[in-house]
């Protein structure tokens, strides 16, 4: 049992990271302190001003580790890295960030394309964004394929340059065919800089720099091109012209503002560019807990900017934030120039934070509203469901299961969640056969079925000694329906084992037709025929789809890890960095096979023993 009380004394006066932990060893809190000692000590001192949050996360924590840093600013930024990690409970946390996209303009090509990515690697790309919209992303890629007539084809232009014919977006001039060896990189690369201007905003700079370009083409005779580079003039002249000027001064400012109802809070933040307003985006923050106004807005500050590529001279902010000049000393770190965190009191820029935090509100509604028509049509398509099973149950919670396996190797299982009728990922589980090998379907539904709520019931024993709730739990949530990949003979095995634990949860099955489609549902030992043109209909297949979906991934991942261990580790001198490289550069364990020394030399990492070694294990 961890001594609380004597990890306090032991404390350093020194800044740091700490990090708080539940019963589980699970991490649900991570925050920063200039003085440990002080700051973790806080919690455990018993305040009637203390936050009902604060209050219920030190009832769940039993230990807390910390980490020491040289200051505040490294302690900020190891904060904002484990809280990306781990997404603790009680911090405030962007919902989905790992979603956002973000455009690419990938520098490590000869001729460079503007893809979108979801995912910033250490390459030689240029990268803008997060943004919140995909869509918004889209028409902007679009937008630029339109006024810019670079490449979006993903061909090796170095490889087949001069040998290409041209395709049908150089014949319409969306595309200056770098392929057909006829475009020089020079003029490529010119066309990519106006680009990155375009997209950082500066269309002032892009503006000029495309009035001279048309004005040389002009004086050399080059008519066509001077007349392609003004119609890219015209276009972006008309985008500059739809943009609202905030400010004379020619300011690079971010607008933060907030709206938060119930669990949720709305952050709309407005790009300002050299004094013009050229865009917004809209996230969302998921706040369990109910956090304070500062402590919102400071996460937000650091879960954007720590992924944000462009970072602005000065941030407005709707509050004073305790942490703005930590906060500061790291954007100006990141930003390279001294960076400003202020809070608008009057004037124009009052006048654009009411705008963004009016923006931020109607956003909120929106989202709530959608939510709930979305509850509501999910509501009356459960009862639908319900209706056809002629069962009384309120039905929130579907869980289905499926079986993988090939001729009975590496059994596995799958169990998947819907809940409002939209998957919950983070409740998806995964079962590896353990009690017998070789092939038998009606084994594995038994096994995992059992594993499954026999984990639950020990869960909630556990819970109820503790006189804690369900949240954050593994398996403790049973279902209100549960739906197997199958017919009567699967049904009844499960039923078999949800009567052996004294659990009465409705059970169906799932069946296809010979041409392996949804044909319907069996229930209480008779086939539902469902009318194809229903909602219910096609929530049935996206459940069924989905967890065949999630088993056979998990089942190719453990034939993969076989395939590869068995092989390639068999191999004298490649190891784990070297068996990656292969694979990256290769694909597969067959083109391994029947690549030359020159190929496999080409690999990162391998040498020319090495090489000798591969090419005599498969000759052999």
């Amino acid at each position: 049992m961890v001594n609380l009380e004597e990890k306090l004394k032991n404390l350093p006066d020194k800044p740091g990271v700490y990090i708080m932990r539940n019963d589980e060893n699970r991490i649900i809190y991570v925050g920063k302190a200039i003085n440990l000692k002080n700051r973790v000590r806080q919690y455990f001192q018993h305040s009637k001003n203390q936050l009902a949050k604060v209050y219920a996360m030190v009832e769940n924590i039993v230990d807390f580790d910390y980490i020491i840093t040289k200051n505040e600013l490294e302690a900020l930024i190891l904060e904002c890295n484990l809280i990306k990690k781990h997404r603790p409970k009680y911090n405030v946390t962007l919902k989905d960030d790992k979603h956002y996209p973000y455009i690419k303009i990938t520098m490590d090509e000869s001729f460079p394309r503007v893809i979108i990515v979801r995912e910033i690697k250490k390459d030689k790309g240029k990268y803008f964004g997060p943004y919140a919209d995909s869509k918004a992303v889209k028409q902007t890629i679009d937008l630029i394929q339109r006024i810019f007539p670079i490449r979006d084809c993903n061909k090796d232009i170095d490889r087949i340059m001069g040998s290409d014919r041209p395709c049908l977006n150089a014949h319409i001039n969306r595309c200056i065919a770098p392929c057909t060896g006829k475009v020089g990189k020079e003029e490529y690369d010119s066309i990519i800089k106006d680009i990155c201007l375009f997209l950082e905003g500066k269309q002032q700079k892009l503006i000029s720099g495309l009035g001279k370009r048309m004005d040389e083409y002009a004086k050399n005779l080059e008519f066509e091109r001077a007349a392609e580079v003004r119609d890219q003039l015209s276009a972006v002249n008309k985008i500059n012209e739809e943009q609202i000027v905030i400010s004379a001064k020619l300011e690079d400012i971010d607008v933060i503002a907030y709206e938060t109802n119930s669990n949720l809070v709305s952050v709309q933040i407005f790009f300002i560019r050299s004094g013009k307003l050229i865009g917004r985006e809209n996230f969302f923050l998921s706040d369990e807990e109910k956090s304070d106004e500062e402590e919102v807005v400071g996460s937000f500050i650091k879960q954007y900017y720590n992924k944000a590529i462009f970072v602005p001279k000065t941030i407005l902010v709707p509050i004073e934030i305790e942490d703005s000049e930590v906060l500061g000393k790291w954007l100006s770190e990141k930003k390279g120039s001294k960076v400003k965190i202020a809070v608008p009191h009057r004037g124009d820029k009052r006048k654009l934070m009411q705008m963004a935090q009016n923006n931020a509100k109607e956003s909120l509604r929106l989202e709530i509203e959608k939510h709930n028509k979305n509850k509501e049509r999910t509501s009356k398509l459960f009862e639908e469901l319900a209706t056809y099973l002629g069962i009384s149950n309120n039905i929130h919670r579907i869980e289905a299961f499926d079986i993988s396996n090939i001729q009975g190797v590496d059994n596995v299982g799958s169990m998947i969640v819907f809940e409002e009728g939209k998957p919950v990922k983070k409740h998806y589980r995964r079962f590896r056969i353990k009690g017998f090998e070789g092939q038998d379907d009606y084994g594995s539904l038994r096994e995992i079925i059992d594993r499954r709520f026999q984990h639950g019931l020990e869960e909630r024993k556990t819970i109820a000694n503790k006189n804690s709730d369900y949240k954050n739990t593994k398996f403790a949530l049973f279902p209100d329906l549960l739906l197997i990949d199958g017919g009567s003979g699967q049904v009844n095995t499960v039923n078999s084992v949800l009567e052996k634990l004294e659990l009465n949860i409705p059970v169906c099955g799932m069946v296809k037709d010979n041409k392996h489609r949804t044909r319907g549902i069996i229930f209480d030992n008779k086939e539902i025929i469902l009318p194809k043109n229903t909602e219910v209909f096609k929530l049935i297949i996206r459940i069924q789809d989905e967890a065949h979906r999630f088993a056979i991934t998990y089942h190719r991942s453990l034939r993969k890890k076989k395939i590869t261990k068995s092989v390639l580790d068999d191999i004298p001198g490649v190891g784990a960095k070297r068996k990656n490289a292969l694979l990256k550069h290769f694909k597969n364990i067959e083109q391994i096979k029947v690549a030359s020394l020159e190929d496999l030399l080409s690999v990162e990492g391998i040498n020319k023993k090495v090489a000798e070694n591969i090419i005599n294990f498969f000759s052999n």
